[in-house]
């Protein structure tokens, strides 16, 4: 080839290379102009930010998240996350000075729902934060939950409408995965309360006293041992269900009426059973098999621990407005309160007189776990006790919630 050749093919592998060039760093100049370089960061803290949300609201996740959301708010000089309560998770920037501030001012914006904003004016500042110019405290409302938390900031120049309409959109945002961990929560709560469920729907010991009880009326008053039998059947047949999340209040009713047929049965005059029920309320839908572990832990839990006299149970459900309030108590034992919350209770006695290791209660964290995850957080049980003063276990379920139904 000819140095004349050569040349010439040097020279259009030039102007082919450069043209190649100018196309990829005209595409590449499309693609990264500044509006796009900054929508493309604030997404990615965003992301950052949602992580740790997603998991909720606690000092690990708040810790992780603040530097974040701190970011997305560039007007704003420190960022706080503070709990339901009020109670600080984390700081992250300076003028950390300013904490026991921001806190009352929290706790203002909790009470209220709304947004509170100290200005420089009413703000006490020290040398070290004497460039702060305002703190603002945002609550972090989710849907059917309320405030749960708050996003707080403080600035170094007076907040006006762009960082105001910025906080509220983080804000937003923040809510955003806070209640998508809620969900995730109670669909956690759900699906172990429905393992729970099947598990123990019918505590072993009852089955086995049940059983012992109908033997022991066979010689002597085979009618009688015919009846038990009947409603032990029945008892069995709803409890073993396999339709249906919830059930109506007269039908639960019903089963625990067999229900204690059977434990009176064991107990004799020992036990006694008063019902107070108003009538309007006994179509009230609730989740299934949500009162029987009630009643069945002041049997087992209070009443069957008594030596001294018989023992009476009363259940209460009473129409309050929107609301059925339903109450099982009775006069037992008793337990102590902080044995009830760490799940654990000394051996008590099966019917045998065997000692055995019990759970605290009796399905009482499952009908607790459905009744939030069915209504919402303000529907869990409430547990009254003390040892010697017997057990009050009360739960409120709307009298009608859409998409509930048995």
């Amino acid at each position: 080839m000819t140095a004349v050749a050569v040349l010439v093919l040097l020279l259009v592998i030039t102007v082919v290379a450069a043209g190649f060039a100018a196309v990829w760093l005209r595409t590449r100049r499309v693609v990264t102009t500044p509006a796009e370089r900054a929508v493309h960061s604030t997404l990615h803290t965003a992301s950052l930010a949602a992580r740790p949300l997603r998991r909720g609201l606690d000092a690990d996740s708040a810790a992780e998240a603040a530097p974040h959301l701190r970011q997305l708010l560039g007007g704003a000089q420190a960022v706080a996350l503070i709990d339901a309560d009020g109670a600080l998770l984390a700081w992250h920037g300076p003028f950390e000075a300013l904490t026991g501030q921001l806190v009352d001012a929290a706790a203002r914006a909790i009470d209220g729902e709304r947004r509170v904003l100290v200005g420089h004016g009413t703000l006490h500042r020290g040398p070290a934060d004497i460039a702060a110019r305002a703190l603002i405290a945002q609550p972090l409302v989710v849907d059917d939950v309320g405030v749960a938390g708050v996003l707080g900031v403080v600035t170094t120049t007076d907040p006006g409408p762009a960082l105001l309409g910025a906080l509220t959109e983080v804000a937003r945002y923040a809510c955003s995965q806070l209640e998508l961990a809620e969900l995730d929560a109670s669909r956690a709560r759900l699906d172990r309360a429905e393992v729970r469920a099947l598990r123990a729907q019918i505590s072993p010991h009852f089955v086995y006293n049940a059983l012992n009880t109908v033997a022991s009326f066979v010689r002597t008053d085979p009618d009688r041992a015919r009846e038990l039998l009947l409603e032990f059947a029945d008892f069995t047949r709803y409890s073993f269900r396999a339709t249906g999340e919830y059930t109506l209040l007269a039908d639960e009713l019903r089963n625990i009426d067999r229900y204690l047929t059977l434990e009176r049965a064991r107990f004799g005059n020992a036990l006694e059973v008063r019902l107070q029920i108003a009538p309007e309320v006994l179509n009230v839908a609730l989740p299934f098999l949500a009162l029987q572990p009630l009643v069945e832990n002041a049997v087992r839990h209070g009443i069957a621990g008594k030596s001294t006299r018989a023992g009476t149970i009363t259940i209460v459900a009473a129409d309050e407005g929107t609301d059925c309030v339903i109450t099982v108590e009775d006069d037992g034992v008793g337990m102590d309160p902080e044995l009830l919350r760490s799940g654990v209770l000394d051996s008590t006695r099966d019917g045998d007189g065997t000692a055995v290791k019990e759970s605290a209660h009796v399905g009482l964290a499952n009908v607790d776990d459905r009744l939030r995850a069915a209504f919402g957080n303000d529907y869990g049980l409430v547990v009254d006790t003390a040892p010697g003063a017997g057990t009050k276990v009360g739960m409120r379920v709307p009298k009608f919630r859409a998409g509930i139904r048995p």
